[in-house]
């Protein structure tokens, strides 16, 4: 059961609101995508917390729906 790009989107915005997300198919099976993330709720965190966060607004799909995401994140003032 594969999971819609928008799907992805919409949660990690649910639960990150001021999120900015790009994802991206890497192999076009709705499977495999890569996540870029960017949120100021990420100043001052570590990057394992800073994903933990996207992991939780998933809302146990990784691994279920989700099969494989390349994520990817940062703060508003990364460059």
């Amino acid at each position: 059961m594969a999971m819609d790009a928008n799907e992805i989107e919409r949660l990690i915005k649910e639960g990150i609101p001021d999120a900015k997300v790009e994802i991206t198919d890497l192999r076009g099976d709705g499977d495999h995508y890569a996540a870029l993330v960017v949120s100021a709720q990420f100043i001052g965190l570590p990057r394992v917390r800073q994903h933990q966060m996207v992991y939780e607004a998933l809302k146990g799909n990784m691994g279920e729906a989700l099969h494989a995401l390349a994520l990817q994140t940062a703060t508003p003032d990364d460059d």
